[in-house]
């Protein structure tokens, strides 16, 4: 039998969601949804839904509804849904979950799975969209025990076909390390790129720019609407996130007003640690 999948949003993050679940099944049939009419027409056309249709009234009959949007659009959607079969399965993707789990009304907070994929690029829109966006990354599952027996089972199918590593944890523990480890560095991203565009001249930023730079800045491309909405949501932790970091680079800069140079390089060296973790 086919499995009808809704998308609502057409952008990186759902494009990039129809190709790989197009890899693992053929039974598959996708059905589109976004505000935005061109996003509709590239979906369309570069074959990533097999329609697009145009409420959420029609979306609301599919097996699968991916919530791929802004995380303020996730919120105001899924106090939108009525009447859900029982087997219905909402999985939302916002980079914040606290806030989204405790908005979904409780009529129909069984249909819902509330789940952080933790990937993504600077680049945005239906032609952003790759193959292998999600492959090996790591999708954190929140407040699992809040959704029905069912839909836990379907979207952990899901993203074990999709190659993912799957991760359970409460939305209010994911918010604040999500702050530290995704939403921070973002902050930390634009805020270099304001700095560096008010101090230097187009013609050297050009000119100098090297590959540290560009890794460190790239982030900043990323939507200013999609992260003004995760800023808002997770205002506190990532306020507590910032003030951890300023610390950090106070000491730096005291270590280096004071030629404090053994120092300096102890901390440079306690830093290196961190990618014993990651690598």
């Amino acid at each position: 039998m086919t499995t009808k999948i809704g998308i609502i949003g057409l952008g990186l993050m759902g494009g990039s969601l129809s190709i790989a679940l197009k890899e693992t099944s053929d039974k598959f049939y996708f059905i589109g949804l976004d505000h935005n009419p061109q996003h509709c027409a590239q979906a369309l056309a570069l074959g990533l839904v097999d329609e697009v249709i145009g409420t959420l009234d029609e979306i609301s009959s599919c097996d699968i509804i991916f919530l791929t949007v802004p995380v303020d659009s996730i919120i105001a959607i899924s106090q939108q849904f009525k009447d859900l079969d029982d087997k219905c399965t909402i999985i939302d993707f916002g980079s914040t979950k606290e806030k989204i789990s405790n908005s979904i009304p409780k009529e129909t907070r069984k249909n819902f799975v509330t789940a952080h994929p933790m990937t993504g690029t600077e680049k945005f829109g239906p032609s952003a969209a790759v193959a292998d966006l999600y492959k090996d990354k790591v999708v954190v599952l929140c407040d699992m025990h809040k959704s029905g027996k069912y839909q836990q089972e379907v979207a952990k199918k899901l993203f074990n076909d999709l190659k993912m590593k799957l991760v359970f944890m409460d939305a209010k523990e994911h918010d604040r390390h999500a702050a530290f480890i995704s939403h921070m560095p973002h902050a930390l991203s634009y805020a270099l790129a304001n700095a560096v565009m008010k101090q230097e001249a187009r013609a050297s930023i050009i000119a100098l720019a090297g590959g540290g730079f560009k890794d460190m800045s790239r982030i900043a491309k990323s939507s200013p609407n999609m992260w003004e909405d995760i800023f808002r949501q997770n205002k506190e932790n990532l306020l507590e996130a910032i003030n951890v970091f300023q610390s950090e680079l106070k000491k730096c800069q005291k270590m280096v007003e004071k030629e404090e140079w053994k120092n300096l390089n102890v901390w440079m060296k306690e830093a290196n640690t961190l990618h014993d973790i990651l690598d």
